[in-house]
C-alpha cells in the first residue's frame, strides 16, 4: 500500500460501513471460476440452519453423534465432482492454486470438519506425492481414480510424538526372486482405509534412522485382495463422521511401478508435499471457526434491541480479529505456494503451527459467551462449539503435528538469523493483493531446502512505509507503533537464534528452542497481518481501514508479551460493527466476506 493509499483510507466510520457491491473486487479468471464453484456448492448444500435440510448442521450433528458418515451429503459433494477439485488442471481436473482450492473447500468445512476430511481432502494429501514425482502413468491413472469419483488413503509413517494415526507403520523389502516390494505390517487408524481405490503408502525400506529410510509406493488394493487385510474400524472422540479403519499386510507383493519417485525418497516427499497440507488445513479450519463465531453472536443478539453487553465486545472482536489474522496467514502461504514455491517450506510449518493454536483459544473465548448455550449439542444455532472443540485436535494431528512443525522450524532458526533477516528482498508485492493472477501449484516445484524467508522482509518493508505515516496519528499510529514493536522482536530473536547450537540430539525438545520457534511464527503471523492490509485495493473499506489489522497485531503481540497500544474506542467499535453487519447480512468473517447460504 502506497504513502497515498495509506492515507486514502482515513475514511470516517460511517463510510467504512456503507453498502458494498458484491463483485466490487477484481479477480483473475481462475479465481472467478473458485469463487462461482465455491457458491454454487453452498447453495446445494442450503442453508446449515435449516432442521429440514439434510445437509444442514442438524443433520450433520446427527450423524455424528451416531458416528456415522452423513451419507446423503457424502452422496451430494461425490455427484457435483468434488473429487476433481484435487486433480491437476493438466490431467483434467480442476486444481490450480492451492488458495483457491481452500476457498472451494470452506463450505463444505463451515459446515463440518469431518465431512470436509472423510469426502475429499485426505485423497489430495494422498495423491500429493503423486503428482510431485510420480511416472506420467501412475498420475494419470491416479486422475481417473478422483475424477470417477473414488477415493485415495494416505498411509503415514510412524512419527515422534505419534498419536493413533502417525503410530505403526509398514515396511517394505526388494522381493528378490520375483522384482518389486514385499508389504508387511499393520496400522490401525487410517482415514478412508475401507473406502479408498488406491493407498499411498509410505513404508520404511531402510531399517537404519536415516534421511532416506523410507520410500513412496502406490497400491491398488482390488490387484491384490489375497494380502491385504482390512482391520475394524476404530471409534474417535474428534471426526466421529469420518471412516477411521486399519489395515495388514503380509507380504503383500506389489510391482517396481507402484514405487513413486526414486527408492528413498520418502521422508522428503513427505516434507515437501506437507506444506500443502498444513496450508490447507489452516486455510479450511477457519471456516470452520466462522460458523461458531456467527454461533456467539447470535447468542448475544437474538431476541435482543439493544446494543451488544460491553462484556462481550471484547472477545467477540478479538475473536473475529484472530479470525483474520488466521486466514491472512493461510493466504499468504497458500499463495506462496504456486508464487515462490521453493521459499515457502518454513512459512508453511508456522502457519499450521499458528493457526489452530489460535483457534483453539478462540473457542475457548466463544464458550464464554455462549454460555450454557453451548452445550446445545444438536443444536443448528449452537452445537457448532462443541463438535469443532472435539474435530479441531484431530484436523491438526494434536501435538504430534506441532511436534512435526518444530521439527521443520527449530533447525532453520540459526540460518535465518545469521543470513536471512534484515538481508533479504521483499516478497512481490502480488503476494498480498486479492485478485492478482499467480502461477498455479507445481508439486514438482516445491522445495525443502533453503529457501530464505520473505515473511521477514515483509514485515520490514511495512514498518519502514508505516512510519512514514505515523504522523497521521490514530490508528495509523497505532499500527505503526505495532509493526515496530514485531521488528524489534525479530531483531531480538536474531540475537538470540545466532547463539544456538549446532542441531543435535535433544535440541528439538530444549523447552528454549521450542520457545524461539513460538515467538517466530507469531512474528510471521504478524508479518501476514500488515502484508494483506497493505495489499488491500480499497475494494474492502473496512479491510483497508486499519482497526482490523491493529486489533490483530495487539492480540498477537500480547501473546509475545511485547509492548502494544492501548486500542482505541472507536478501533474496537469499528469491528464491533463490521462483525455485526456480516452476522445480519449472512457473510462470513473471513477476508472474503463471502454471502453464505441462508
Amino acid at each position: 500500500m502506497t504513502k497515498e493509499l495509506i492515507h486514502a483510507t482515513m475514511a470516517t466510520t460511517a463510510e467504512i460501513h456503507a453498502d458494498r457491491i458484491d463483485g466490487g473486487r477484481t479477480h483473475d479468471s481462475a479465481e472467478a471460476a473458485a469463487l462461482t464453484r465455491a457458491a454454487r456448492l453452498d447453495a446445494l448444500l442450503g442453508d446449515p440452519h435449516d432442521p429440514a435440510n439434510l445437509h444442514g448442521l442438524k443433520a450433520l450433528f446427527a450423524a455424528d453423534a451416531r458416528r456415522e458418515p452423513p451419507a446423503e451429503t457424502e452422496q451430494l459433494l461425490t455427484e457435483t465432482g468434488l473429487g476433481a477439485e484435487f486433480v491437476p488442471a493438466e490431467y483434467g481436473g480442476r486444481l490450480t492454486r492451492a488458495d483457491l482450492l481452500a476457498k472451494v473447500l470452506r463450505p463444505v468445512f463451515r459446515r463440518d470438519v469431518a465431512l470436509g476430511f472423510g469426502s475429499g481432502i485426505t485423497s489430495l494429501f494422498a495423491t500429493s506425492a503423486v503428482w510431485s514425482a510420480g511416472t506420467e502413468g501412475q498420475r494419470r491413472s491416479t486422475a481417473r481414480l478422483l475424477l470417477d469419483q473414488g477415493r485415495a488413503a494416505i498411509v503415514h509413517h510412524e512419527l515422534a510424538h505419534a498419536n493413533a494415526i502417525l503410530r505403526d507403520e509398514f515396511t517394505a523389502h526388494r522381493d528378490r526372486a520375483a522384482g518389486g516390494y514385499l508389504l508387511n505390517g499393520r496400522k490401525d487408524v487410517i482415514i478412508n482405509a475401507d473406502r479408498a481405490g488406491a493407498y499411498v503408502v509410505y513404508a520404511r525400506t531402510d531399517a537404519a534412522r536415516t534421511p532416506r529410510s523410507h520410500s513412496v509406493l502406490l497400491v491398488r488394493p482390488d490387484d491384490l485382495p489375497d494380502t491385504i487385510k482390512g482391520l475394524p474400524r476404530v471409534e474417535t472422540t474428534g471426526m466421529r463422521g469420518c471412516v477411521f479403519s486399519g489395515l495388514e499386510f503380509t507380504n503383500c507383493a506389489v510391482p517396481d511401478e507402484a514405487l513413486v519417485g526414486r527408492p528413498g525418497e520418502g521422508v522428503a516427499l513427505a516434507l515437501r508435499t506437507y506444506q500443502v497440507n498444513r496450508c490447507l488445513i489452516a486455510g479450511t479450519v477457519v471456516a470452520a471457526a466462522d460458523t461458531v463465531l456467527h454461533s456467539a453472536v447470535r447468542a448475544v443478539t437474538a431476541g435482543r434491541s439493544r446494543p451488544i453487553a460491553r462484556r462481550w465486545r471484547g472477545p467477540l472482536t478479538g475473536v473475529f480479529a484472530d479470525l483474520l489474522a488466521s486466514d491472512s496467514m493461510a493466504t499468504v502461504a497458500l499463495r506462496a505456494l504456486g508464487l515462490l514455491p521453493d521459499r515457502t517450506h518454513v512459512l508453511a510449518a508456522a502457519v499450521k503451527y499458528v493457526v489452530p493454536d489460535l483457534l483453539r483459544e478462540n473457542l475457548e473465548e466463544l464458550a464464554t459467551v455462549l454460555g450454557s448455550r453451548g452445550y446445545e449439542r444438536t443444536s443448528s444455532e449452537y452445537g457448532a462449539l462443541d463438535k469443532l472443540a472435539r474435530d479441531l485436535p484431530v484436523a491438526g494431528l494434536g501435538h504430534a503435528g506441532t511436534a512435526a512443525c518444530q521439527a521443520v522450524i527449530v533447525p532453520q532458526l540459526r540460518a535465518l538469523a545469521e543470513r536471512a533477516w534484515f538481508a533479504e528482498d521483499e516478497p512481490p508485492p502480488e503476494l498480498f493483493r486479492a485478485g492478482a493472477d499467480l502461477p498455479a501449484l507445481d508439486y514438482r516445484l516445491l522445495s525443502i531446502a533453503g529457501g530464505g524467508d520473505f515473511m521477514a522482509a515483509s514485515l520490514v518493508g511495512s514498518a519502514a512505509r508505516l512510519a512514514d505515516v505515523r504522523s497521521v496519528g490514530g490508528q495509523m499510529a497505532a499500527l505503526a507503533d505495532l509493526a515496530e514493536a514485531f521488528v524489534t522482536e525479530l531483531r531480538a530473536l536474531r540475537e538470540s537464534c545466532r547463539a544456538l547450537p549446532d542441531i543435535g540430539p535433544g535440541i528439538l525438545t530444549d523447552p528454549a528452542v521450542c520457545a524461539l520457534s513460538d515467538r517466530y511464527a507469531l512474528v510471521l503471523a504478524a508479518a501476514s497481518v500488515l502484508g494483506v492490509w497493505e495489499g488491500q485495493d480499497g475494494s474492502d473499506p473496512f479491510l483497508a481501514a486499519p482497526a482490523w489489522a491493529v486489533l490483530a497485531l495487539s492480540r498477537i503481540g500480547g501473546r509475545l508479551g511485547i509492548p502494544v497500544p492501548e486500542l482505541s474506542q472507536d478501533c474496537v467499535e469499528m469491528v464491533l460493527q463490521e462483525l455485526v453487519r456480516r452476522f445480519r447480512s449472512g457473510r462470513s468473517c473471513d477476508l472474503d466476506a463471502t454471502a453464505l447460504a441462508q
